[in-house]
């Protein structure tokens, strides 16, 4: 079988994106008190950078932003390997009593978002957790659904849906695999 890869958004397609995503942000949230960002490892981490330097760039607000690794709170990393990789996790400000978005790369099955939930759990009890994702797949095996979309994107099962960011693909695109 050959392996077929299409581009969905180029660069200026996620830099709208993640410009509309801040200000829906903003909008529900009127403004950006108590509002705090956590970037789930590792795409998510840069997304919720880009969208914190646009919160900057719009309210003059310094929003905290957290770095969340949720490797060893996933259901299935016994499956993954025997030394699972991990990263580093650095919320380094209180969550207690904020308004929370977690933010990743791609919403599939639920089960990493479920992961991220039961670790900001850990530290601390939040007002509202919601989440920001550039892309959501569906195929939900769990009832969790994202409060910010940048694109709906219908799947196969079997495709692959990759966010790739600058910082650490040297490239803003996303692209779906698939067999053919």
């Amino acid at each position: 079988m050959q392996e077929h890869t299409r581009v969905l958004l180029d660069e200026s397609d996620i830099d709208r994106i993640l410009t509309r995503m801040t200000h829906e942000i903003l909008e529900i949230h009127k403004g950006s008190d108590k509002l705090a960002l956590v970037g789930i490892h590792t795409r998510g981490v840069f997304m919720a950078k880009r969208i914190q330097q646009r919160i900057m760039a719009v309210e003059r607000a310094d929003i905290p932003v957290g770095v969340l690794d949720i490797t060893l709170y996933r259901d299935d990393w016994t499956r993954i390997g025997s030394h699972p990789v991990l990263q580093a996790t650095d919320i380094g400000f209180s969550i207690d009593g904020r308004q929370v978005i977690l933010v990743d790369d791609v919403l599939f099955t639920g089960r990493t978002i479920r992961a991220a939930m039961d670790a900001l759990i850990d530290f601390g009890r939040p007002d509202r957790i919601e989440l920001a994702v550039m892309v959501d797949r569906g195929h939900r095996e769990l009832p969790i659904q994202a409060n910010y979309i940048g694109k709906i994107v219908a799947t196969r099962r079997s495709e692959t849906v990759n966010v790739m960011f600058r910082e650490k693909d040297n490239i803003d695109q996303v692209t779906l695999q698939s067999e053919e």
